[in-house]
């Protein structure tokens, strides 16, 4: 098969484009490298089944040839991290947007299947655990730029279900609960690369808020077996799905876990939000998934447990 993967320079693409070919497909990338980076794909430029173009998708030109090629695409292509969220919510909301109109019309003339990445950021200020891809959303004030992220992945979710609705093109949406692993960048805010490089360093690791706020964590491996499994079934089209782990722990203990791991000495500081991001900004407390429809649907689950995710993530940045 030949697999299109934008954002494919990233960290999720480049784990995503590596397993392809490993299993004997052709990749071709397009990434404009503003949050991905080329050393992610680099050990890939060997294959002759690899293929790369730096450009941005809204280069529709560019990417009409490129969707003209492919048997089946994975849009990943968007704005991520809090902090780029928070200080360029016009490049958020625009490049998240603009960009999956751009593929789901390109992948409609030639009804090419194409996966949507979403994000468990959709479910906003829900206080309904764990989290049900079919239950309302429940998003912040217009005013909180936290919530642009959110709303922009959301519309996302509706453009490619009403795709698939009036004009039958296949497209599959996850949304992706925490994703960590190797090559994960801690530059746009990501706390397990970010906390795991503090402590390696002897560096005070700083945690955001009180630290009592949960996440679940999901080592890309895991993620990557998710969106290849769903794209390889066809009977799926037009679903929403959850990807992530539901085993929560506090970002305070995640931080102890880490510097235990690190043997690390490093103080644990608390940085209020509105140091961190901007006054009056506003989190997520739990974000905990419910994994039932694709465990149903495709028989997935994640396998490796937290010490494991972290345990790579430490060894990845000691030989780095």
């Amino acid at each position: 098969m030949r697999y299109l993967i934008t954002g494919g320079a990233g960290f999720i693409g480049s784990h995503l484009a590596e397993e392809l070919l490993r299993r004997g497909h052709e990749v071709a990338v397009v990434d404009d490298l503003s949050t991905g980076g080329i050393n992610n794909i680099r050990h890939l430029k060997t294959h002759d089944r690899f293929h790369y173009v730096i450009d941005s998708c809204s280069n529709v030109q560019l990417m009409a040839e490129l969707v003209d090629g492919a048997d089946k695409i994975y849009h990943l292509a968007a704005a991520v991290g809090v902090k780029l969220i928070v200080e360029s919510p016009v490049r958020t909301i625009e490049t998240n947007i603009r960009l999956t109109e751009i593929l789901l019309s390109l992948a409609n003339k030639k009804k090419r299947p194409i996966f949507i990445a979403s994000t468990s950021e959709v479910y906003g200020k829900s206080q309904e655990f764990p989290f049900r891809e079919d239950q309302d959303l429940v998003m912040g004030a217009t005013t909180k730029g936290r919530w642009s992220y959110a709303c922009s992945k959301a519309i996302d979710e509706f453009l490619a279900v009403a795709y698939w609705k009036e004009r039958k093109l296949p497209t599959v949406v996850a949304r992706l609960f925490n994703t960590v692993g190797p090559r994960q960048t801690g530059q746009y805010g990501m706390v397990v690369p970010n906390f795991v490089k503090q402590a390696i360093a002897g560096a005070p690791i700083t945690v955001f808020g009180d630290g009592k706020q949960s996440r679940c964590f999901t080592h890309v491996s895991d993620v990557v077996r998710a969106l290849i499994g769903l794209m390889d079934n066809d009977a799926l089209y037009g679903n929403v799905f959850n990807i992530g782990n539901n085993n929560e722990i506090s970002i305070g203990d995640l931080a102890k876990q880490v510097r235990e791991m690190c043997g690390s000495k490093s103080e644990i500081v608390y940085v209020p939000y509105e140091k961190a991001y901007e006054q009056g900004f506003e989190d997520m407390q739990r974000r905990v998934p419910d994994v039932s429809k694709i465990t149903a649907a495709i028989g997935w689950k994640p396998s490796i447990a937290l010490p494991q995710i972290l345990q790579d993530v430490i060894d990845y940045h000691r030989r780095a």
